[in-house]
């Protein structure tokens, strides 16, 4: 008898994949999705804040119906700010062995979607106890970057990105690492008049850049998705999209640096201002562990992501970088794209269809 062998690529992915991703990721693909449709039906019609309410309803409402017991590390605010998905959150059936930490970002790009504008997703990531930074919500400054850097850096051992180096030094690594020049490479950046420097630097340099004006934790993603046409993320950003990028590009082999920085200073106010914000905050930061000097203490993707048995879950609302938005049918059916990942390194593009009604609205290609 002639034995042909074959790779058991998928077999040995699925037998080293841990139990949050065996047991949770299927479901936590359905959580994205779910807060996506309740968003996209609030698309164009003006009203950022409704559309996030609603998103944040419709995913507290899924997760409650997991069998875990599950804590918000990263949410939608303190506990006075947020009904619902406020950090501390307890969430879950309360059933079963599984306690995860849980950051989420039930819509990113609110006002991308109030507006119908085009990258706004419905995004949470978890991992076991103690596996997600439990942060403050202020900024981060950051870079991201992909994984063929992250190989660079290896071989080069002297050559690494660096929050605090100049742009320049940056983009050289960037480009040796991809094999490109630095004419070649897209740097993704927040439109804020607080990056106006950096813009400028970036172009200095030579590499182009490309705005957007909410919503770069998808860009962080697409570093790591050759083809996807972003090479780089640089700026300060909501510190929970921070995290959120962390666990994608954990799974994929990227890297995230980033530093904590309080809004007034990355918006160059007064100094009355940031001492204002000081100590109106301080008192919280200190609560999470996070005192005046470590403030600036630079956090790599395993201090953002300190877990191994990491999932994460992304649904497009509207038109995103390698997404497509959601289509929604007569008789309350829909359409929706997800990326969802696990530390087993198995990535999943879904293209779900939802329908309610299967006489009103037929399945068709």
């Amino acid at each position: 008898m002639i034995v042909i062998s074959y790779s058991k690529t998928v077999e040995e992915m699925i037998d080293c994949a841990g139990p949050i991703e065996c047991e949770l990721l299927p479901r936590l693909i359905q959580v994205t999705e779910s807060a996506a449709i309740a968003a996209a039906y609030q698309m164009g019609r003006g009203n950022k804040n409704f559309a996030d309410q609603v998103a944040v309803a419709s995913m507290r409402r899924m997760l409650n119906k997991l069998d875990m017991k599950g804590i918000i590390k990263i949410g939608e605010g303190e506990r006075d700010e947020a009904p619902m998905l406020y950090i501390g959150e307890q969430v879950g059936t309360g059933k079963g062995d599984l306690e995860v930490d849980i950051a989420v970002d039930p819509l990113e790009g609110t006002n991308l979607t109030a507006d119908g504008g085009p990258g706004s997703v419905a995004v949470m990531a978890m991992a076991e106890r103690g596996g997600i930074f439990h942060g403050p919500d202020i900024y981060m400054d950051k870079i991201v970057v992909g994984p063929d850097v992250v190989r660079y850096e290896e071989e080069h051992p002297d050559e690494k990105i660096d929050l605090d180096a100049p742009v320049s030094h940056n983009l050289k690594i960037v480009a040796k690492a991809l094999e490109r020049n630095v004419e070649e490479l897209v740097v993704v950046v927040l439109d804020r008049p607080r990056h106006a420097q950096k813009i400028t630097e970036i172009r200095e340099a030579g590499a182009r850049v490309r705005l957007v004006s909410d919503g770069d934790l998808m860009p962080g993603v697409a570093t790591a998705i050759r083809g996807s046409g972003i090479h780089m993320v640089m700026g300060a950003g909501g510190s929970g999209e921070a995290v959120l990028t962390a666990a994608a590009i954990k799974i994929l082999g990227g890297k995230i640096l980033a530093r904590l920085v309080l809004p007034m200073v990355a918006n160059g106010k007064s100094q009355d201002k940031i001492n204002e914000e000081i100590e109106e905050k301080l008192p919280r930061l200190e609560k999470m562990g996070i005192t005046l000097e470590n403030l600036k203490d630079i956090l790599d993707t395993n201090k953002l992501v300190p877990g191994n048995d990491v999932i994460f879950s992304a649904t497009a609302v509207t038109p995103g970088h390698f997404l497509q938005e959601v289509h929604l049918f007569g008789g309350g059916g829909a359409r929706v794209n997800t990326i969802s990942m696990g530390a087993s390194g198995a990535v999943k593009f879904t293209d779900s269809i939802y329908i309610k009604d299967k006489r009103e609205t037929p399945l068709y290609l």
